[in-house]
């Protein structure tokens, strides 16, 4: 499996630090609670104990999964890219050719979305519409609204601040 997985700086550091979480305070404590747990007797019986392992499986799964990214991460820092054609990256202003209302997108990685920051998955369609035009070209993207028509005003490469938690 050689998929890479593209993300700005800011998404890898937060991934990072969101491991580093799971692995130097959530694991400890998770740790803790089983072994309180434990102490209650039966383990059978014991709802504390059952809890906690689940959680235990969840923070593992967690980590494993954050491990794989982090370890296949192709780290693409906007602020280094040019051109005038949309990439992984970009900070891209379309304008919707019956409305006339322009909207701004930056296309990031996948764990990194975030539609209320203006963040589009690579993934999105919108995003996949947009890869390889430039300014002046139209794209048609599916919506829930139906078929819809934009035009490509303006392509930036702008740093990406971090989220303040990076969802996966």
């Amino acid at each position: 499996m050689s998929e890479k997985f593209p993300m700005t700086p800011s998404g890898y550091a937060a991934m990072k630090a969101q491991l580093l979480k799971l692995k130097n305070v959530d694991r400890p404590a998770n740790s803790r609670a089983i072994e309180i747990a434990r102490g209650h007797g039966d383990l059978s019986e014991n709802a504390d104990y059952s809890a906690a392992k689940e959680e235990q499986g969840l923070i593992e799964a967690k980590i494993r999964e954050l491990e794989a990214k982090t370890a296949m991460a192709e780290v693409i820092d906007p602020t280094k890219l040019s051109g005038s054609r949309v990439k992984f990256g970009a900070t891209v202003t379309i304008e919707d050719s019956e409305s006339g209302e322009k909207q701004r997108y930056t296309i990031v990685g996948e764990h990194e979305a975030d539609i209320k920051k203006g963040r589009i998955s690579i993934g999105a369609p919108v995003a996949r519409a947009l890869i390889g035009k430039e300014v002046g070209d139209s794209v048609t993207v599916q919506s829930p609204k139906g078929k819809r028509e934009f035009e490509v005003t303006d392509v930036e490469w702008l740093d990406v601040p971090p989220l303040e938690e990076v969802e996966s």
